[in-house]
C-alpha cells in the first residue's frame, strides 16, 4: 500500500476478530492510517440452535480496534444473509447442485448489504482476503495471492466491477506464515487463533447441521453404480456432492458418489479407488460472471474447487455466458452447481467465474 494513494480516502476495515483481518489494521496503522472499523453480525439470535462464535469474535476485533486508536461499529447483516445466501444455497442443494455460500457471501453480503447499509460512505473497502489487485491501461484486475493455498480469488470470483473497485486487500502480498509472525510481533489478542474451517461467518456451525435446519432429513437408497445393487440407506441427496469420498458411512468402502437421481432421491456410488466415473476432462459451464467486463482468452488455467492446484485448459465460447471448458487434465468431482473460476494462463489474473452444468 502507498500513503500517497490513500492520503484523504474514507476508508472502511470489515474486521472479524481473525488474525489476518486484523493485521489489516496493523498495516494501516504502520502508515499512520486510522481506518474506521466494522463487525458485520451474521450469527442467528437462536443461541440454542447454532453454537456461534460471534461472541468471541467481536470479542477479538474489540480488542484491535482499540490497539490500534480505531473505531469500530457492528452492522447487523442478519436478515440479508439468512434472506439472500440462505435462500442461494438450500434452493440449490435441493436441486441436486453443489452451492458455495461463501461466493456468494462476498458478492451479496461483505461487499453488497454492507455497502448499501455502511460502505456507500467509504471510498475503500479493505479486507483480510488473501488476493490482489492490479491496474493495467486503466483497468482494475483481481489477481491472485503468493500463497497458493491460502489464495481467496475463487471466493470473490463473483464480484462485480464496481465492488472490486472500492476493494483493497492489504495483506493480499503476504503467505499466512507472514501474517502469523506480524501478528505474534505484534502480540495481537488472536495471534494463535485458529482459522475459521467453517461456512462464512457461521462460525462453528456444522453445514450438514444448516442444511438439515433448512430442508430436512428424506431417506434414500444407496445403489452401486455398476451392479444397482443397494447397499445402504442416506437421509438426503442434498446432504452429498458429487466426487465426494468422505464421511459417507456406507460399509464395505471406499465408496465415491458419482451420480444423483434427484426425483427418486438415489445416490449412486461406485467401488474403489479412484474410478473412472469419478473423473472428467470435458465438462460445460454456464452463466460466466466477468468481473470486469473482460473476456478470458482461449488458453486459460481453472480451479473448481478451493485448492492449490490450478488446471490448464483451453475454453470454448458457445454464446450468452456459455463456454465449454477442456481441461488437459483429468479432474475429480466435477459437479453441477459449483462455479469454475477461469484465470489466465498464468493463473495470475481472474477473469469470473461461471456454474458448471454438467
Amino acid at each position: 500500500m502507498n500513503r500517497n494513494e490513500l492520503e484523504g480516502k474514507r476508508i472502511a476495515v470489515l474486521l472479524s476478530g481473525g488474525v489476518d483481518s486484523s493485521v489489516v489494521v496493523y498495516e494501516f496503522a504502520q502508515l499512520g492510517l486510522h481506518p474506521d472499523c466494522f463487525y458485520i453480525k451474521i450469527g442467528s439470535d437462536e443461541k440454542d440452535e447454532w453454537d456461534c462464535s460471534m461472541e468471541e469474535d467481536l470479542e477479538m476485533a474489540t480488542a484491535v480496534a482499540h490497539k490500534y486508536g480505531c473505531k469500530l461499529e457492528v452492522v447487523d447483516c442478519h436478515h440479508e444473509y439468512w434472506d439472500q445466501v440462505t435462500k442461494y444455497t438450500m434452493d440449490k442443494v435441493k436441486a441436486g447442485l453443489t452451492p458455495n455460500p461463501d461466493v456468494m457471501c462476498n458478492r451479496l453480503i461483505k461487499f453488497g448489504a454492507f455497502h448499501e447499509k455502511r460502505g456507500h460512505d467509504y471510498d475503500l473497502i479493505a479486507t483480510g482476503h488473501y488476493a490482489q489487485t492490479e491496474v493495467v491501461d486503466g483497468l482494475k484486475w483481481l489477481v491472485t495471492s503468493p500463497d497458493p493455498v491460502k489464495d481467496q480469488t475463487d471466493f470473490l470470483a463473483q464480484i462485480f466491477d464496481w465492488q472490486l473497485q472500492k476493494a483493497i486487500f492489504p495483506i493480499g502480498h503476504y503467505v499466512k506464515d507472514e501474517v502469523r509472525q506480524i501478528a505474534e510481533r505484534e502480540h495481537l489478542v488472536n495471534a494463535k487463533r485458529k482459522d475459521s474451517q467453517g461456512i462464512c461467518f457461521l462460525g462453528k456451525i456444522n453445514y450438514t447441521d444448516y442444511i438439515k435446519m433448512y430442508v430436512g432429513e428424506q431417506k434414500g437408497d444407496v445403489l452401486e453404480l455398476e451392479t444397482g445393487k443397494r447397499i445402504g440407506q442416506h437421509n438426503g441427496h442434498w446432504f452429498y456432492t458429487i466426487g465426494q469420498r468422505k464421511g459417507l458411512g456406507f460399509g464395505g468402502g471406499p465408496w465415491f458418489i458419482v451420480k444423483k437421481d434427484i426425483e427418486k432421491n438415489i445416490l449412486y456410488v461406485s467401488h474403489g479407488y479412484d474410478p473412472d466415473t469419478a473423473y472428467k476432462q470435458d465438462f460445460p459451464i454456464h452463466g460466466f460472471h466477468s468481473i470486469n467486463g473482460e473476456m478470458p482468452e482461449r488458453e486459460i488455467t481453472f480451479k473448481i474447487r478451493h485448492t492449490p492446484e490450478y488446471h490448464p485448459a483451453t475454453l470454448e465460447a458457445l454464446g450468452d455466458g456459455r463456454y465449454m471448458v477442456h481441461s488437459q487434465d483429468r479432474i475429480h468431482g466435477v459437479a453441477p452447481g459449483q462455479f469454475c473460476v477461469i484465470y489466465d494462463n498464468r493463473h495470475h489474473r481472474c477473469y469470473g467465474s461461471g456454474e458448471i452444468t454438467i
